[in-house]
């Protein structure tokens, strides 16, 4: 519509556009619910848990739940850039377990070589067992990269190898006492899983310092970016100059160092080292990761929503223990939580495709 002034003519204004009621659309809304599920289910359970016993939330309680948190966040941690490569890795209980009995055996009874004994500082055994996962990890990337072995069957393989050699390490035994000797100078493990550091137990500070360095890595660096571009679309990725084959066993390598300082923690606060330390475990991180948001089909996911998907696991498996529910139960609802997981996230992108088709 216009207007002639004065020989000239202009455009009138016309009525401003209604505000876009879609955002407010039941899909929208439901959209905004599914985003947000992790979240809203650990609320849930802390006010069921918490009503249910009222130690739930004691400052005690609350301390050694977060404890238990730690270790699974780590493992998953290292499996969320796995499975945003469009990957999966089911060896991480395992290498945890490897790289335990490693750490362990060196810190009990040394390095044995002819004629001599070599002990090793406690930082030197955790450096140690944090290079054997990251070269399990390289293994499992090479597999997989190279000679073109599917993640899944790679990676299970490496579970019972990895089990096995966990195994072989002590012949089927343990290693009973790993707080070494100050003549050995091989004191001092027991700090990242026994000693508190301003109140709150070593292993819940060192997974805020590996959480915020996956934050940086995934939000702030090229590498990020990448591991998305892969898991995201691998053909557009190869057509972008990205080195796939590269991505993907950097993220394997991540993993297994995450399963092993996870392997390690455990390891410490048993003061013992076990063959079968962190069995099924990759599960729980799997589960972890996938609740926080986490597509099994790569591209999509955050590290905070695997820490917030692992707090879940972890509050839901202690809250169980605490109000006495039967161990076989236990298993019931834990498998429960991960398929109503995988059907959420599947739920979520059919939602998330018809919003943005309106």
């Amino acid at each position: 519509m216009t207007a002639t002034v004065k020989g000239e003519t202009t455009p009138t204004s016309t009525p401003a556009e209604p505000r876009d009621a879609s955002r407010w659309s039941p899909r929208a809304l439901l959209l905004l619910l599914l985003r947000g599920r992790t979240a809203i289910v650990l609320v849930l359970l802390i006010v069921i848990f918490n009503t249910l016993s009222p130690h739930y939330l004691s400052q005690s309680n609350l301390t050694l739940m977060t404890k238990h948190v730690s270790i699974n966040a780590i493992l998953a941690i290292g499996v969320t850039f796995v499975i945003l490569t469009g990957g999966i890795d089911l060896s991480v209980g395992s290498i945890a377990g490897l790289a335990g009995m490693i750490v362990g055996g060196l810190l009990y009874e040394g390095l044995r070589l002819p004629g001599i004994t070599v002990y090793f500082s406690a930082v030197m055994v955790i450096l140690i067992g944090i290079l054997v996962g990251t070269g399990v990890g390289a293994v499992n990337g090479l597999l997989i990269t190279r000679l073109r072995v599917a993640p899944f069957i790679a990676t299970l393989g490496m579970l019972y190898v990895a089990r096995g050699f966990a195994d072989l390490r002590s012949n089927g035994g343990t290693f009973p006492d790993l707080a070494g000797r100050p003549s050995r100078g091989n004191t001092g493990f027991s700090i990242i899983g026994v000693d508190s550091w301003l109140g709150l137990p070593a292993a819940v500070w060192i997974m805020v310092v590996v959480a915020a360095a996956a934050v940086l890595v995934t939000n702030r660096t090229a590498f990020g970016r990448r591991v998305y571009a892969v898991g995201g679309n691998e053909r557009a990725a190869v057509l972008a100059g990205i080195r796939t084959n590269r991505i993907k066993a950097a993220t394997y390598m991540i993993s297994g160092a995450c399963a092993a300082l996870a392997g390690l923690l455990l390891t410490s606060e048993l003061g013992a080292a076990y063959p079968d330390t962190a069995t099924t475990y990759e599960l729980n991180a799997i589960a972890a990761a996938v609740l926080g948001g986490t597509s099994l089909f790569g591209g999509k996911g955050t590290i905070v929503g695997t820490v917030m998907g692992a707090f879940v696991i972890g509050f839901l498996s202690d809250g169980l223990v605490l109000v006495g529910v039967s161990a076989f139960w236990q298993l019931v609802v834990k498998g429960s939580v991960i398929v109503l997981a995988v059907v959420m996230e599947q739920a979520q992108q059919r939602v998330q495709a018809r919003v943005a088709s309106r």
